[in-house]
């Protein structure tokens, strides 16, 4: 699904003294099929933004496009709830959503909710809980006698289960050690591809939206800051400490070798051993 922002600005409590415009004239577009990375320090607007995706917040100026769906302050759709079963959410540590006396029940619960027939639940739970990296012999056990990570991974089954066409990831690693987050976020990239989901992460890592994303947005102070690939966005180092943002430490590296060599270095997120051979190529052209 496309997924257009026609500048919209969004204010919390209006005409009040604690009125604070969290969006302000934001227009983007996002092909069906991409995996975008929306960046930004807090109170960028990245949640405010995020809410507008299925919904839970309606602009106060401007339009959203979601997919045949348009929201906007006077039009919205009538059945808000036929998005929401093609729009799913995985929110920052989505565990704590976990109610269930059993894993298959949670799982389920999603899919109930949009009416969708017993038999085709069945089917669903099973294909999704392996899709997270689970079998089917965790179905019958309590939630609560997992491990954090393995909440996490049954909560994201839930929200696969209701078999949306877009997938939020609102900084879906928060709190996990450096080795669950790459698997977590290396799932993401697996279902995005298997399912030819359209992928919108929010997140503060810059690695994250270098390895994973396809295109970046980058918010500041409730506006559109810059937008581009990775490649174009990271490039450009001067203008993302101008907004306090880091470039990723691959990337650092690349272009200080291209200065020290004074060559240039395609990349194209490729892994660190992929650019490894890249170098020793290089470096080995030159000493002939």
């Amino acid at each position: 699904m496309d997924i257009t922002f026609k500048n919209v600005s969004y204010t919390y409590q209006p005409k009040s003294p604690f009125e604070h415009q969290a969006l302000n004239d934001i227009s983007f577009n996002i092909p069906s099929g991409k995996f975008v990375a929306i960046i930004g320090h807090t109170g960028s607007g990245k949640s405010t933004l995020l809410q507008h995706l299925n919904g839970l917040l309606m602009p106060t100026e401007g339009s959203v496009e979601i997919g045949a769906y348009t929201l906007a302050k006077e039009d919205k759709p009538k059945d808000m709830k036929e998005l929401r079963s093609k729009v799913g959410v995985v929110f920052q540590y989505p565990e704590h959503q976990l109610f269930e006396e059993t894993i298959a029940k949670d799982i389920a619960f999603g899919p109930e909710n949009f009416n969708v027939s017993e038999e085709e639940i069945d089917a669903r739970t099973k294909d999704v809980i392996t899709k997270v990296g689970l079998d089917e012999s965790f179905l019958e056990r309590s939630p609560f006698d997992l491990s954090g990570g393995q909440m996490r991974r049954v909560a994201i089954a839930g929200v696969l289960a209701i078999k949306p066409e877009v997938l939020v990831l609102d900084e879906p690693t928060a709190g996990l050690d450096p080795r669950g987050q790459k698997e977590i976020m290396d799932m993401f990239a697996e279902l995005h591809e298997e399912e030819q989901l359209t992928t919108v992460l929010v997140t503060h890592s810059m690695e994250d939206a270098l390895t994973y994303a396809d295109y970046i947005i980058i918010l500041n102070e409730g506006s559109l800051y810059m937008e581009g690939t990775s490649r174009e966005v990271f490039s450009n180092a001067e203008a993302l400490r101008k907004v306090n943002l880091d470039v990723p430490e691959i990337v650092q590296f690349i272009h200080a070798f291209e200065q020290k060599f004074s060559t240039s270095i395609p990349f194209e997120n490729q892994s660190l051993q992929e650019l490894a051979q890249i170098i020793k190529q290089r470096m080995e052209g030159e000493e002939v």
